[in-house]
This record gives C-alpha cells, sequence and structure tokens, in this order.
C-alpha cells in the first residue's frame, strides 16, 4: 500500500533569496516573488502551510512599468469616515513610496482573507537602495531570467 507524505512545519527549510529590481517588470517580478514567497517550486509544497523563503527586493525605486500605466494605475484608499476615499496615480506613489507598488502587487498574487497570506508577506522585504541590512542570514542572488518551474 502506498503512503502520502504530508509536510509538517518542522520538514520547512527556508532560504533568503535576493532580488535586484532594476530594469525589470513590476508584474513579472511580482509574480516571481510571490512564487518563492509561497513556496511553489519546492517538491513539498503544501496549499495550507507556509512553505516559502524569505525575499529581499533592493533597488525597488529603479522598477519598470509598461505602457500607460504611470498615468493610469491607480492606488485608492479610505479613511472610513464619509468622502475619505483618495487615489493616487502610480507615477506620484513610485516616487514617493517606490516601494508600495510592488508590495501591493505581490500582496494580491498571494492567498488572500487568511492568516497565510499575511505570513508569507511578512518575509517580503523591500528596500529603495541597492543596500540592506540581512547580510547575517547569507542571502543568494536571485537568477533573473530563470523560471522555477523546473526547480
Amino acid at each position: 500500500m502506498n503512503k502520502t507524505y504530508a509536510t509538517t512545519p518542522r520538514d520547512i527549510q527556508r532560504e533568503w533569496w535576493v532580488f535586484d529590481a532594476e530594469g525589470q517588470t513590476l508584474g513579472r517580478l511580482a509574480s516571481q516573488i510571490a512564487q518563492i514567497l509561497r513556496g511553489k517550486y519546492k517538491p513539498y509544497f503544501t496549499p495550507n502551510l507556509d512553505t516559502g523563503d524569505n525575499v529581499i527586493v533592493i533597488n525597488a525605486g529603479k522598477i519598470r512599468v509598461s505602457g500607460d500605466r504611470l498615468d493610469q494605475k491607480r492606488y485608492w484608499r479610505h479613511s472610513g469616515y464619509p468622502g475619505g476615499i483618495r487615489s493616487v496615480a502610480l507615477r506620484d506613489q513610485l516616487r514617493r513610496h517606490p516601494e508600495r507598488p510592488l508590495r501591493a502587487a505581490v500582496k494580491g498574487m498571494l492567498p488572500s482573507n487568511s492568516a497565510l497570506g499575511r505570513a508569507m508577506l511578512r518575509k517580503l522585504h523591500i528596500y529603495v537602495g541597492p543596500t540592506h541590512p540581512h547580510e547575517a542570514q547569507n542571502p543568494k542572488p536571485y537568477p533573473m531570467g530563470t523560471s522555477t518551474q523546473g526547480n
């Protein structure tokens, strides 16, 4: 009789990856980061467990977007009060807070309405410049241009 393997939290081995966002397209980079955060490339991936790795993104201020998205894409927020809705264009958001569009894009690709998605998003560390304070974790540079499908 065959037995089914079930991943447990103690079986999970986490790594640290560094992504350089300079010149990368926002959505394509976000989808790669979401796959790493979820751990979908690992052979023991389990949808109900956080099997993913930690991700460090540097140079988030130099990210690219295609088409007319800089002026057409808007980010909305509401204060909770009547008439309290505000919007900001992607161009302004990148100028004021360059890390927020990438965080929002990755958040939309993770499981929503669950503690699991929030736990995965906590493993994402985004920095505007080329330096980060996580050298003690010995992060590996992510090989851009490769797919996580065959790993």
